[in-house]
């Protein structure tokens, strides 16, 4: 990996951050996307000092803000000339329903359109860095979407809301790799397992209680992430679900390309409003 380019979102505490380290560790030039200055440059500082490279950077971003992350991106295209792999890290759980500035819920928005987003933006950057890997972190979700309700405007359940997410983080990944078959961007969804970290904090006390006691620490998590990174064994391989660096099956509704297609057009419909999606066909193509 060494001087290979990787921006890890979320990466200034947990997964993301211990990700982060295991690719500074291998030589990489790794940017940390982080919505919080102080929390960032602290996560910068020590990944930099305990990997001992000093090519490690702090470039901020709001993944909840529309506005954010295309400001992000052309700082990143200004600084950047080339993304090697791109791990969408960064998620939140809120108990209750709460909205953004873009007047989006605030989960969805900040743990699938962002992402959506964000990569979305960064796809020609990618292509033109090829071969390239793009990495989306979420879970084996048995959600199914209410394309009717998709942000819980008219029943907000946080649990199902989270889940939700991650379902269309699936959904979202299978849907990419289909559109960058041939260019030499890989496409993956990595579960990391039930980890060590203040993701739940909001979560009933019953659930955050068994989720601790079941969690293994990031950095044994993040060893996956950096493999499917960085690993020849899987060069090429794309549109997989992994676990622990071995492919897993996500739930069979995950597979279905109709809803894939749906909730693509429904994503791009929202974060491309009126404007033309970064490939030049319409947003919702």
């Amino acid at each position: 990996m060494k001087d290979k380019v990787c921006l890890v979102t979320g990466a200034n505490r947990g997964l993301g951050k211990a990700t982060a380290a295991a690719l500074a560790q291998q030589g990489a030039k790794v940017i940390l996307a982080c919505r919080d200055e102080q929390r960032g440059e602290t996560a910068r500082a020590e990944v930099a000092s305990a990997a001992q490279n000093s090519a490690v950077d702090l470039m901020l971003v709001d993944l909840s803000q529309l506005e954010s992350i295309r400001r992000f991106v052309t700082a990143f295209n200004d600084k950047y000339p080339r993304l090697d792999v791109l791990i969408n890290c960064a998620a939140i759980y809120k108990a209750e329903r709460a909205m953004t500035a873009d007047h989006l819920e605030t989960m969805f928005a900040t743990n699938h359109l962002g992402p959506f987003l964000l990569t979305n933006l960064l796809l020609e950057k990618l292509r033109t860095s090829a071969p390239a890997r793009v990495l989306v972190v979420s879970a084996p979700s048995t959600t199914p979407l209410d394309f009717d309700d998709l942000q819980g405007e008219q029943r907000f359940r946080p649990l199902q809301a989270f889940g939700v997410t991650k379902m269309c983080n699936l959904l979202f990944t299978y849907a990419l790799a289909r559109r960058l078959a041939g260019t030499r961007v890989t496409v993956n969804a990595v579960f990391p397992g039930l980890l060590k970290s203040n993701l739940m904090s909001e979560a009933p006390l019953a659930l955050r209680w068994l989720t601790q006691l079941a969690s293994m620490p990031a950095g044994k998590a993040a060893a996956g992430l950096v493999y499917l990174a960085s690993s020849a064994e899987v060069a090429g391989v794309s549109g997989k679900f992994f676990k622990d660096g071995k492919e897993i099956r996500s739930n069979q509704y995950s597979y279905d390309r109709k809803i894939q297609d749906q909730l693509w057009e429904r994503s791009a419909a929202l974060a491309f409003p009126t404007e033309m999606a970064p490939s030049g066909q319409p947003a919702a193509a």
